[in-house]
């Protein structure tokens, strides 16, 4: 298990920020990022992932990625996620991130009240950590626009559901395409309305999943 430690132990360590994006979603995989910014790093505009415009985050994601010390990204698949659940695959992929980092960290900071089963380093757990530490704000950014690139790729793979525009989640447009053309090979069958459905399809008596 990751050792938790107070943040001023690492005032002047190689932190880096972890965050997920996607978990909500009825399709697609859940990505993550791990970002180490050098001090001074002079990147504008850094905040929540939400809280930005489409734009921004896109013009934040070439910039991070030029000036960070440091950042990777990864995703766990849809399949993991049915495997393991939505909330240990979101984990993995975080962990995937924080392993592939080079320099490694020596303090992982990660969005939310909960650490992955294993980083290569001490860890801290911050909710709403997005709106606090840029590393994390950077993570956020990262994983977020990645996961879009790869939701609009699968709009053209999967056509008809709209992928490009919700980007998996649960629109209104979404759950109209999912009862008109059927679950693709990338939704969540795991997630309610996807298994709903897909008993529906079946003519099966509505079981709610454990």
């Amino acid at each position: 298990m990751p050792r938790r430690v107070a943040l001023s132990t690492y005032t002047h360590a190689l932190v880096a920020g972890l965050d997920e994006a996607g978990r909500g979603c009825l399709a697609g995989p859940v990505y993550a990022a791990a970002v180490i910014l050098e001090e001074g790093h002079g990147i504008r505009g850094l905040d929540d992932s939400k809280a930005l415009s489409a734009a921004a985050r896109e013009r934040l994601f070439e910039d991070i990625q030029q000036r960070a010390r440091a950042f990777a990204i990864a995703r766990a698949e849809v399949e993991e996620i049915e495997r393991l659940n939505i909330l240990h695959a979101a984990m993995l992929a975080m962990q995937r991130a924080a392993f592939a980092l080079s320099p490694a960290p020596q303090l992982c900071l990660v969005d939310g009240n909960r650490l992955p089963a294993q980083l290569p380093c001490a860890g801290e757990a911050v909710v709403q950590g997005d709106a606090i530490h840029a590393p994390i704000m950077a993570a956020s950014i990262l994983a977020k626009v990645a996961r879009d690139h790869e939701m609009k790729r699968l709009d053209a793979e999967y056509p008809g559901y709209g992928f490009a525009q919700h980007k998996g989640y649960g629109t209104a447009v979404h759950v109209a395409a999912l009862r008109r053309q059927g679950p693709s090979p990338v939704h969540r069958m795991s997630f309610a309305p996807c298994a709903q459905l897909a008993l529906q399809l079946h003519g099966s008596r509505l079981v709610s999943p454990a």
